[in-house]
């Protein structure tokens, strides 16, 4: 049993506004963020696209894995100098490093997933995270025999508190009598490469009664997912299917379709249809889901996958309005 979503024409609604090189031209190239290109999450849904592209086309692209902060402007503009295009950045963090070397660079195209840069030559593609969070909470909450239930979330900034919040509201929606233990791994940008510390943080709320656990952390979510196996738990990806990491012990992944949004900037430079501007993807366009296949289809009864799809269409429609944290930087009780 498979679940597979695609975007198709989900960035067709983006402003058009440069067309950028031919696409004889084409050299694509991905910066990731902090955690690398195998973190099994966010960078990795990442090399997923520039992979599949690759596979379908021939075409190679470059690709360069950041250390420290520092060196995000540097790859940028290496990229560019090299010929590069189009060049897409993986994070929210690499917003001014994107505006000061594209402005520098106007013809060459640039991509930011998880921030909006507003230049000419920037396609920024952001995600409705909270949707799919919330659709997770309500499997949490259904799966969970203690009504408690928790979420480890990577660098505490309002992003990942969006993640938190749409989670929040899915496991009350599910049972109003549930309790959601919380905790960020950090402040600064090692929050998303510590998974020892994520596995702690996973522990201590096993200990204090919840059954499952969301991380929303990058690569410090494999020490969550670890913490849930070995504590005979449930645990919940993010970004990337991570339910074969501990099959039987992943309850769902909340994907985040960052492969597609490659793919899809790759794609559309190659074939001389790049279009600027930015868009949003959540449920409706394909952009955010959950993950179901062998290996999590003896967790998820036929009444949870009947709820969840039923919230999923209330969603898409309007009837059900998941609070966005980043709207107001508050969370409704």
């Amino acid at each position: 049993m498979k679940k597979f979503l695609t975007i198709g024409t989900a960035l067709a609604g983006l402003a058009f506004s440069v067309a950028g090189a031919a696409a004889a031209d084409t050299k694509p190239a991905v910066l990731y963020d902090l955690g690398g290109r195998f973190d099994k999450s966010f960078n990795e849904a990442a090399y997923t696209g520039a992979e599949k592209f690759k596979e379908d086309t021939g075409i190679e692209y470059r690709d360069f894995e950041i250390q420290n902060d520092s060196q995000r402007e540097q790859a940028l503009r290496n990229f560019a100098k090299r010929g590069m295009n189009p060049i897409v950045a993986i994070g929210f963090s690499q917003a001014n490093a994107v505006e000061k070397v594209a402005k520098e660079f106007p013809d060459t195209q640039f991509a930011i997933v998880d921030m909006v840069v507003d230049l000419p030559n920037v396609r920024s593609i952001l995600f409705k995270e909270h949707e799919g969070s919330y659709i997770v909470g309500m499997l949490a909450a259904m799966a969970s025999e203690t009504g408690k239930v928790g979420f480890v979330g990577g660098m505490d900034i309002p992003l990942i508190r969006k993640f938190a919040c749409g989670y929040k509201q899915g496991v009350m929606a599910a049972n109003p009598n549930a309790e959601v233990f919380e905790n960020m791994t950090g402040t600064t940008g090692a929050a998303w490469n510590d998974p020892v510390k994520g596995g702690e943080l996973a522990k201590s709320q096993f200990d204090r009664g919840a059954d499952v656990v969301y991380h929303a952390a990058g690569g410090t979510g494999i020490g969550v997912l670890q913490a849930a196996a070995d504590a005979g738990k449930l645990g919940i990806g993010v970004d990337s299917n991570q339910n074969g990491l501990h099959p039987g012990s992943v309850l769902s992944s909340m994907l985040k379709r960052v492969d597609i949004a490659v793919y899809q900037a790759f794609e559309d430079a190659e074939n001389d249809t790049w279009s600027s501007g930015f868009e949003v993807l959540g449920l409706q366009e394909g952009g955010v889901d959950w993950a179901l296949d062998d290996n999590n289809a003896e967790l998820v009864t036929d009444e949870m996958k009947a709820k969840v799809e039923e919230a999923t269409q209330k969603i898409i429609s309007g009837e059900i309005v998941v609070h966005d944290y980043m709207s107001d930087e508050s969370c409704p009780n």
